[in-house]
């Protein structure tokens, strides 16, 4: 049952600086919860604030929100994270920012000397389709691996 500490979706937007319908959304793919009112209004536990801005956070940081909500679901149901939580979660999400930082600096270091060249050849461009294994296969095809290209 909803009490007088609840807070409106508008509330929780203004305080978290997160729009209504992000809300919504983080709502629908269960990373937040909300309780209705007999006029059937949603109402958020002012515990939410915790878990959004631990959402928003990990979105800064470039955490997908499946990852976010692993790591909730790791929480009591309904859980808030705490200090304890949040370490062990941004602990586990350092190798993941390392590995993106990694990739950008490749990709910095290379985006001059692909520019400069001209080319962006997809079946010879090594910065536009790196370890072309397809094309070693049988000379023709060009597979392009997106998560090469961040």
């Amino acid at each position: 049952m909803p009490t007088e500490q609840d807070l409106s979706v508008g509330q929780l937007a203004a305080r978290s600086g997160v729009a209504v319908s992000a809300l919504h959304f983080y709502e629908r793919q269960g990373l937040i919860r909300s309780r209705r009112t007999s006029g059937n209004q949603r109402r958020y536990d002012r515990s939410i604030l915790r878990r959004v801005a631990v959402i928003r956070a990990a979105q800064r940081a470039g955490i997908p929100l499946s990852t976010v909500a692993e790591a909730f679901a790791e929480l009591p149901q309904d859980g808030v994270p705490d200090q304890e939580d949040w370490q062990r979660m941004s602990a586990a999400w350092q190798q993941e920012i390392a590995q993106r930082i990694s990739q950008l600096e490749h990709l910095r270091d290379r985006l001059g000397g692909c520019i400069g060249c001209g080319c962006l050849s997809l079946s010879m461009c090594s910065f536009v389709n790196p370890d072309d294994a397809a094309a070693r296969r049988d000379g023709t095809a060009t597979l392009l691996d997106p998560d090469r290209l961040i």
